[in-house]
């Protein structure tokens, strides 16, 4: 048994993301629930290191801090409008040019996203071999592109041809048809990462 198959059927029922602290308390019932039994043993979710979080509050930066302390929304670099973006890349339909949160805000948005986001690459990859350092590199590429199912990234990870994996990070520099500096940059640190 897999955490991540429960939790993506929890969300399909749910018809939402779960926060944190939802998350946490399902991780906990289902280790209390199947934790003895040997037939049913977790295994657990790959998470994200402090070292992935690094690099994705790096590339993300918590943006457009006002004079009050709080944070606008801003629109995207490449399409200068949707998807806004909020804190530490936030996005979604609850985001828009007038969306301001605070700083515990921004956060625990953070928290969330990145959780979801491991949980889309550990599915995405399955059994594949994997280390930390690639794991993270990986769920900042999908942070930022959302493109971890139908990358060839990732059908070269799963295929074990890690240096193939590598090459195709960058290819992924362009927003609004755009070749971005800071997408180029991004790509090669992810690389780099993924490298170990």
């Amino acid at each position: 048994m897999h955490h991540s198959l429960i939790f993506e059927t929890v969300r399909a029922i749910a018809g939402r993301g779960l926060d944190a602290e939802e998350s946490r308390r399902l991780s906990e019932a289902l280790d209390e629930a199947f934790g003895s039994c040997p037939a049913l043993t977790i295994t657990g979710e790959r998470r994200v290191s402090p070292r992935g979080i690094a690099l994705i509050q790096r590339f993300e930066g918590c943006a457009k801090r006002r004079a009050d302390g709080s944070y606008a929304a801003y629109p995207d670099p490449g399409t200068g409008g949707a998807p806004w973006t909020i804190g530490w890349g936030a996005t979604g339909p609850d985001i828009g040019p007038r969306t301001v949160w605070t700083r515990a805000q921004c956060d625990a948005r953070l928290e969330e996203d990145v959780a979801r986001h491991a949980q889309d690459v550990d599915t995405a990859i399955g059994d594949a071999a994997t280390t930390q350092a690639q794991f993270d590199a990986l769920v900042s590429f999908h942070f930022n592109t959302g493109a971890i199912r139908r990358a060839t990234l990732t059908k070269r990870h799963r295929a074990g041809r890690h240096d193939d994996a590598v090459r195709e990070f960058a290819r992924w520099n362009r927003a609004g048809g755009r070749v971005l500096k800071g997408l180029v940059r991004r790509r090669a640190a992810e690389a780099a990462l993924y490298q170990g």
